[in-house]
């Protein structure tokens, strides 16, 4: 049963709200603010529209998982200390955009979560436009049900107005559902529908581990960025630029050099000819295409047929239900998987792995490593990796910390990885 709305609490929070940005002298009004939902993509989306936008010569800011920046990369802000957060509170949202407006800031791009939509952090806001990926399996230790969470991810694009516009991804299962009995213009993309179906489609011409070659409305473009799931990104980037009027000619040059988001499909090539990769793919849906992707690119752009090692967890105090779901993806895509800690927070690790191989059958077991430490995890991932191999090491991304019973270590994938294969 989709969650009840509570208007007693939409009305305070959208009283607080309108203080809020009253204290701060309305400063929404002065941007043009275009918010990326949706469970995974949401950090490169936004993260990419920033720098194009930046690249075209306006004054831009980002507000993301990764990192806040206000204008240029010299004036970063950090997170707000109650936590990382995608989608800050009221009161830091506002001083954000307050520090945009003072930078004379024309765009904001903004990460905009289902629990922010929930809990109704954006009351009072004029959105430009909202972008939405897909949704898949995510926050159910949050919303309880998926009706619930695709509720509060179709409330924010209700609350559009009538000048916004809403651009949605046609191929999700879910993607049109979100422009139904909506005000804003709506748009949608998508690569499985034909033409006369969304205003935007786009065809993947090359996969390999050099990039991708595309087409959207039949303009040829290349990319760095590797993978299926950053071409329906880079298919949302491209439309909400269109829409937003940029001059598409040079959006497409800056698209041909333009570099994925920290932490989001990295990767370097050891000497010894082993490929590793770190993502924040975190839902069993991101790792599944993280690991599709490798497999499809591999196929035609490694010298050798390899094999996938593939090292990720699932984080403490957070949604359970997905754990075992994790596990079968990673055991059934990968040559071998090492389960191991994400970020446990309160949790004991042990749990978490237990139930990550809960459904797994008696041959997938055979595939399977329990590691608890991460550090252990990752150094027998290098181990095991031979010539032609490929290393996938998911869950942090972008974060240099692991959580562990209140307190955090620091830690980053990528710096363990270039650790071990530079001794």
């Amino acid at each position: 049963m989709m969650k009840k709305f509570n208007y007693k609490n939409f009305k305070r929070r959208l009283i607080n709200n309108l203080l809020g940005f009253h204290f701060f002298r309305d400063p929404y009004k002065k941007l043009k603010i275009i918010a990326v939902t949706g469970t995974n993509g949401k950090t490169t989306t936004a993260t990419l529209l920033y720098k194009i936008a930046t690249e075209l010569g306006y004054k831009t800011a980002l507000i993301s998982t990764v990192e806040n920046i206000i204008g240029s990369r010299d004036n970063i802000i950090p997170h707000s200390a109650k936590g990382p957060g995608t989608t800050p509170d009221l009161t830091y949202l506002n001083k954000l955009l307050k520090a945009a407006v003072k930078y004379g800031c024309e765009y904001v791009f903004m990460e905009a979560t289902s629990i922010a939509s929930d809990q109704d952090r954006f009351a009072g806001i004029n959105f430009a436009g909202g972008i939405f990926t897909n949704l898949t399996h995510d926050h159910l230790d949050y919303h309880k049900t998926f009706e619930n969470y695709f509720g509060a991810k179709k409330r924010f694009f209700q609350k559009l107005g009538k000048h916004a516009f809403a651009l949605t991804n046609a191929d999700d299962e879910y993607g049109l559902k979100m422009l139904e009995g909506i005000h804003a213009h709506s748009f949608s993309y998508g690569f499985n529908q034909n033409f006369d179906k969304v205003l935007f489609h786009g065809e993947i011409k090359k996969s390999s581990f050099d990039g991708l070659d595309l087409s959207f409305n039949k303009i040829d473009l290349s990319t760095k960025l590797l993978g299926k799931f950053n071409a329906y990104n880079l298919l949302a980037v491209w439309s909400a630029c269109s829409l937003l009027g940029f001059d598409m000619d040079r959006v497409n040059k800056i698209i041909e050099n333009i570099e994925p988001p920290r932490g989001r499909f990295q990767h370097f090539t050891s000497k010894s000819g082993v490929l590793s990769i770190v993502d924040y793919a975190h839902t069993p849906d991101a790792l599944e295409k993280i690991l599709t992707a490798i497999k499809e690119v591999a196929e035609v752009g490694l010298p050798q047929k390899g094999r996938i090692i593939s090292v990720f967890g699932c984080g403490g105090d957070r949604d359970p239900l997905k754990r075992p779901v994790m596990g079968l993806v990673g055991a059934n895509l990968s040559d071998i998987a090492i389960f191991t800690s994400d970020n446990p927070r309160s949790e004991d690790p042990d749990k978490i792995l237990h139930q990550m191989t809960e459904k797994l059958s008696p041959e997938e077991i055979k595939k399977v490593k329990t590691i608890p430490d991460r550090r252990e995890a990752i150094i027998e991932a290098v181990k095991l990796a031979q010539k032609g191999d490929v290393i996938l090491v998911a869950g942090k991304g972008h974060e240099d910390y692991q959580e562990i019973n209140g307190v955090k270590n620091h830690f980053d994938d990528m710096e363990e990885l270039k650790k071990l294969y530079l001794e």
